[in-house]
């Protein structure tokens, strides 16, 4: 199988690109086989026969050098905690998602042989504060500025859709890792002892082990029955407050230091609502589709990262 991936430095992309080629090196290669069967979209001159320049600002992506592909997973875009949200890095965060959707969709699209599934990277940003309340795919977007993006992220993908590639959007949660994402952020505050629970600490927070949602692009690659919508965070989300008890108890340190709403919204400003948001998101499609989760609990997903 010939894959096509964006967003390969990421820390979600970096990891399904080990996967894959760790299964690739343990599999003697097809007769006559060519071409590479990792393609990595970059923004800079290609280095390599498993390179495809792109540009998605530009909305320009060398079209030819996806023939062949089964796959293309995309999963760039702007870091949503990485800046500030002025006007302009707002801005930021919807064209890199929007834009490369559409030039990346409409690419595929064109080619005479399409591959068989676009995988397209969405979040549980779509669903917007959902409270207390167990949300699955049925439920309708929020109304705030992610919940927003996400929808035109993934109406983005339509020209896909309509050349009758199967689409499917892997709809995010709080990804456990070390090497990137909030839980990135996380780890060495905890270490040091001066982790603590965020506002009140009753928001859910819908995690997700990195082992876990590599695993589950995977399975979204090879499962047919599977487009639209697919919520990728653990069976059984878990608050603020128990996070910050987990990671104690993983890391032998005290958590003593909480950090009040205000002082949250001083220092992140508009981003710190999301922080503070709270949302059950239950992965309804995974679990009936026969996915299985090696890590289903919150320490369980720490632990896994602590590993990697």
């Amino acid at each position: 199988m010939r894959i096509a991936i964006t967003g390969s430095t990421g820390l979600i992309g970096t990891a399904l690109l080990r996967s894959l080629r760790a299964t690739n090196a343990t599999r003697p290669p097809e007769a006559g086989t060519q071409q590479p069967d990792i393609v990595r979209l970059v923004r800079r001159p290609p280095r390599g026969a498993d390179e495809v320049r792109w540009d998605p600002e530009r909305q320009t992506v060398d079209a030819a050098g996806l023939a062949g592909c089964d796959a293309v997973v995309h999963l760039a875009g702007a870091g949503v905690g990485d800046h500030r949200w002025t006007d302009a890095y707002k801005r930021t965060i919807r064209d890199s998602r929007v834009l490369g959707t559409a030039a990346l969709a409409e690419a595929i699209a064109s080619l005479d042989t399409p591959p068989r599934v676009f995988v397209c990277g969405s979040a549980i940003g779509y669903y917007g504060n959902t409270g207390d309340r167990r949300t699955d795919e049925s439920a309708p977007p929020g109304d705030d500025f992610l919940a927003r993006v996400c929808v035109e992220w993934e109406e983005a993908a339509a020209p896909a859709v309509e050349a009758g590639i199967r689409t499917v959007f892997p709809r995010t949660g709080l990804v456990v890792g070390r090497q990137g994402g909030a839980w990135g952020r996380l780890f060495p505050l905890f270490k040091l002892g001066l982790g603590g629970r965020l506002g009140s600490g009753r928001q859910y927070w819908s995690f997700i082990s990195l082992h876990d949602h590599i695993a589950a692009l995977r399975h979204l690659i090879d499962t047919e029955e599977l487009s639209g919508p697919v919520n990728f965070t653990a069976p059984e989300p878990v608050t603020n407050r128990e996070v910050t008890a987990a990671m104690g108890r993983v890391l032998h340190r005290p958590t003593p230091f909480p950090v009040p709403a205000p002082a949250l919204r001083l220092a992140l400003g508009e981003f710190a609502d999301n922080v503070l948001a709270s949302q059950r998101i239950i992965p309804r499609r995974l679990l009936d589709s026969g996915f299985t989760f090696t890590h289903p609990t919150v320490d369980d997903a720490i632990r896994s990262a602590l590993d990697d």
